[in-house]
């Protein structure tokens, strides 16, 4: 060993002597000569090795090299190989080519190293420790295998809780309607309840729009930096605002029209004081449950649950019971002004539209939401049209079944609820695997198959099967609900069950088969679902849902379940 130590001494003066002799001779000479000399050095310390009864117990002679020359030494030996714990193992020849022509670099990978190794050839190129964020495309990559290895129960317990919380949000809106129905005001203005689908869908028109928008952001990391965590937050905000009281004055004018047109005829203060109503309860409620939406989502984010589970159904927990209780007591402010201070309706009004300019000012010059403020009122305005027709069924509903008001709000934001959690995960999907326009491989572009949709292994499908399970369980919780609490003015019978369960389970059906074929459809088109999908979806839900409902209890009419508290 004392020989050895010797010739590495010697070999080091040697390799600092042949630095100034580069200049003279060619790079490839020297190469050759340094070549020569480590295949001696070499063979010497193998012929002294072999001695010994165990290879594990010599000490390599390199282990008393500083690494840089152990690294030479090594790679110039035999480019061919790497030498490790006494076993070669053969490298690729295209790799040893480009290893041996640059020979003094001591920081070449090579692909295939374990940490394992003890004295490992080169420096290896390690994967990343679990505990180290990933960024970029990456993080991306990762993203998608967590989503795709997402168990049922998975889902479920992150859904369940609030799903529940929800239901009973619901709940409670049921109980509100319930009582104000016999109100002054919804007695003697009974458009209001044409107003209440359109203004209940604003959850889904721009809460859950919001949530679902912020929701993929985050999925995507894009909420890390405070600076655009702060910038997406404001604009969104204030889009919020603005759609809310633009959709709150027009939602007032179609209840208008359809109380106008059976009778040709719509008293002044009657319309002042749906308009102001409509756009108080639009506006404030918005700004509530948008504070909320933004406040569960960063939440979600902090404790690593998937905001797409969480936010939507959140947004209705308290959405629902809000905007009714806004919209039961403003209303209702406002009837017992007229004919002693005529100015309040029309001084809420010109607040609001006065308000208006700003908040589309702020919206526009945010690069979050300025696609937003100009793309995304056909959506909203749209779905405001199909959550009226559906407070059309509703008010002709309640005259003959007032039973039905309670129900109303329970079986919509259940429905709502769902589909857009449903809708959020889809296109949370579609965002991780490209741009809206690019479809990802393996996806129909037509309508998709029900048992392939129900009942297949995708993630999506999963998701599916576990939000269509909660139907059944989550109604009977909340009909129960309301039963003992002594609301309402239905008896809760087995016929009643059965009805009501067929009309709550045919509503979510329909409504998760649409999600996947329109969000596909928005996505190829090019337009990002987060801001179209689910106010469509939700006005759909409140659509179905009344109509479902109505017609359970026209049925259990005609078939003789008419207890006393049916039809009062």
């Amino acid at each position: 060993m004392s020989q050895a130590s010797s010739s590495l001494s010697k070999l080091r003066s040697r390799k600092s002597r042949m630095v100034p002799r580069a200049t003279a001779a060619s790079e490839s000479e020297i190469m050759e000569r340094q070549r020569e000399e480590m295949e001696m050095m070499e063979q010497s310390w193998r012929n002294q090795s072999s001695f010994s009864t165990s290879s594990s117990s010599v000490p390599d002679p390199l282990d008393e090299v500083d690494s840089e020359v152990a690294s030479d030494i090594r790679t110039l030996i035999d480019p061919g190989f790497s030498v490790r714990n006494g076993h070669a193992t053969e490298i690729g020849a295209q790799e040893a080519s480009n290893r041996s022509t640059d020979a003094d670099s001591a920081g070449s990978e090579e692909d295939g190293i374990s940490d394992s190794d003890r004295q490992p050839l080169l420096s290896a190129a390690r994967a990343a420790p679990d505990d180290v964020e990933v960024e970029g495309p990456d993080a991306v990559v990762v993203l998608q295998q967590l989503e795709e290895n997402e168990t049922s129960l998975a889902i479920m317990l992150q859904v369940l809780f609030p799903y529940i919380i929800a239901g009973f949000g619901t709940v409670g809106a049921g109980m509100v309607l319930d009582v104000v129905q016999h109100s002054p005001v919804f007695s003697n203005v009974t458009e209001l309840f044409i107003l209440v689908p359109a203004l209940l869908g604003l959850k889904g028109n721009l809460e859950m729009t919001l949530a679902s928008r912020l929701s993929t952001q985050a999925n995507l990391g894009n909420m890390d930096s405070r600076r655009e965590k702060f910038k997406m937050i404001g604009g969104n905000m204030a889009l919020v605002q603005a759609q809310a009281t633009v959709v709150g004055f027009l939602a007032s004018m179609f209840a208008m029209i359809m109380g106008w047109i059976p009778k040709g005829e719509f008293p002044l203060e009657h319309a002042l004081l749906l308009c102001a109503s409509s756009m108080f309860t639009a506006a404030v409620a918005s700004f509530v449950l948008g504070s909320l939406m933004v406040g569960v989502v960063l939440l979600s984010r902090r404790v690593n649950i998937n905001p797409d589970n969480v936010a939507t159904p959140i947004a209705a927990s308290l959405g629902d019971l809000t905007t009714l209780a806004l919209l039961a007591g403003v209303s209702s402010l406002l009837y017992s002004a007229i004919g002693k201070q005529e100015w309040l309706s029309p001084c809420i009004m010109g607040l609001f539209f006065l308000l208006l300019p700003l908040w589309i000012i702020i919206a526009v010059k945010n690069p979050y939401t300025n696609d937003v403020i100009y793309s995304g009122w056909t959506p909203v305005l749209s779905a405001m049209v199909i959550s009226s027709l559906g407070g059309v069924i509703l008010d002709a509903a309640v005259t003959a079944y007032h039973g039905i008001a309670v129900f109303q709000p329970v079986i919509n934001g259940v429905g709502g609820n769902l589909v857009a959690v449903q809708a959020s995960r889809i296109s949370t999907y579609l965002h991780r695997r490209g741009r809206p326009g690019e479809m990802p491989p393996g996806i129909s572009k037509g309508c998709a198959n029900p048992f392939t949709f129900f009942f297949g292994s995708s993630v999506n499908s999963r998701a599916a099967r576990v939000l269509l399970l909660l139907v059944v369980p989550g109604h009977l919780i909340f009909i129960y609900t309301i039963y003992y609490m002594k609301a309402g003015h239905t008896s809760i019978t087995i016929l009643f069950n059965v009805f009501y369960l067929l009309a709550a389970l045919m509503q979510v059906i329909l409504l998760l088969y649409i999600s996947q074929w329109m969000v596909h459809f928005i996505w190829r088109k090019g337009e990002d679902p987060d801001n179209v999908a689910i106010p469509y979806l939700t006005a759909i839900g409140d659509l179905l849902g009344t109509g479902f409902l109505a017609l359970a209890f026209h049925l259990l009419y005609l078939i003789g379940d008419r207890d006393a508290d049916l039809g009062e």
